[in-house]
């Protein structure tokens, strides 16, 4: 990174402050507990979590008309789209909410994901969380949402030939190898637990984008023990506050698990991870465009992953509007 790139005047686009000041329940919001949903459902009274069926699901359990002319191919796609509230508080995002809150969400994702992958026409269970309005979210109530789809998805895909490779020529998990190299180097380590280590990895693209690992030889949600599903509650919290105070604003962020396919085999190579990207990258306002060379060549880091993981570890674990509150009290 040139020091002429670092020190060049800001004249792009500025992005609004997102507003922190969020009501615990929003009457016009169609995932507060008791609201109407707009295909005319009446979300219950819930208490903890609430699942339901993405009522306007981008894949369905019929299937389209696929192509197929030699050169231009398109298999037609099935599958379950759900959605998960992680609380009936309207204003409570992972990072304010308490760790055991956070365990219930995990249990659920756990539960959702074997549900689905139990279905005979399910390849596949992505977790995803789309975090504010700059990553594309249509409501701030704190949710995420669950595609279930019959063939794996282009990124898992990719992510299953590597490890496929890298095992059948080292004997090994590559994320395992990865996870120890990083401890032993502790330079892009953000935090960690007995369990669970959160790292801004050696290839990030993201200018704060971090990787979240098991220790162990994990395969997906459901391998996990109690004890290191209370890990990654822990270790979630600990990262999104972190997040959040980088800035002191709600940070947008898209957030995903990949896990191993459920076709039926044992993807022994599979290793569980989350993978983070957030778009922040000088301040709440300033945001990392991916144009240009980057579009065409090949991204360019504005900091480098060593230096992003530092101002992640120097950042505060207790989140903003906590420290916001003991001060005017």
């Amino acid at each position: 990174m040139s020091p002429q790139r670092t020190a060049r005047p800001w004249q792009g686009q500025v992005e609004r402050v997102a507003d922190d000041r969020v009501p615990a329940y929003d009457p016009s919001c169609y995932l507060c507990p008791r609201n109407r949903r707009a295909r005319g459902d009446v979300n219950p009274d819930y208490s903890t979590t609430l699942v339901f069926t993405n009522d306007f699901a981008a894949v369905d359990e019929v299937a389209g008309p696929g192509i197929d002319d030699g050169v231009i191919v398109a298999r037609p796609e099935t599958g379950i789209c759900r959605v998960l509230c992680f609380s009936p508080r309207h204003d409570l995002t992972l990072p304010r909410m308490d760790r055991g809150s956070i365990r219930g969400v995990v249990d659920a994702w756990i539960g959702e994901s074997v549900r689905l992958a139990a279905k005979d026409d399910i390849a596949y269970v992505q977790i995803f969380e789309n975090r504010g309005a700059a990553m594309g979210a249509s409501n701030p109530h704190p949710h995420c949402q669950i595609w279930a789809t019959s063939s794996v998805p282009n990124e898992p895909a990719r992510e299953r030939h590597a490890f496929a490779a890298h095992q059948a020529e080292r004997g090994r998990c590559l994320l395992c190898e990865y996870v120890a190299i990083e401890q032993q180097r502790d330079e892009r380590i953000v935090c960690a637990n007995d369990a669970f280590v959160a790292l801004v990895p050696f290839w990030a693209v993201w200018p704060f984008e971090t990787l979240v690992m098991p220790r162990r030889h994990a395969r997906a949600l459901d391998d996990l023990e109690g004890a290191e599903r209370d890990a990654l509650a822990d270790i979630l919290k600990r990262l999104t506050t972190r997040y959040d105070n980088l800035f002191e604003t709600p940070f947008p962020y898209s957030m995903g698990f990949h896990q191993r396919p459920c076709d039926g085999e044992s993807h022994d190579e599979w290793h569980l991870h989350a993978h983070f990207y957030p778009p922040l990258l000088r301040s709440a306002t300033v945001r990392k465009f991916m144009v240009g060379f980057e579009m065409l060549g090949s991204p360019q880091r504005d900091l480098t992953a060593e230096d992003a993981a530092a101002r992640l570890r120097a950042t505060s674990e207790e989140h903003y509007r906590e420290r916001r509150a003991i001060t005017t009290d």
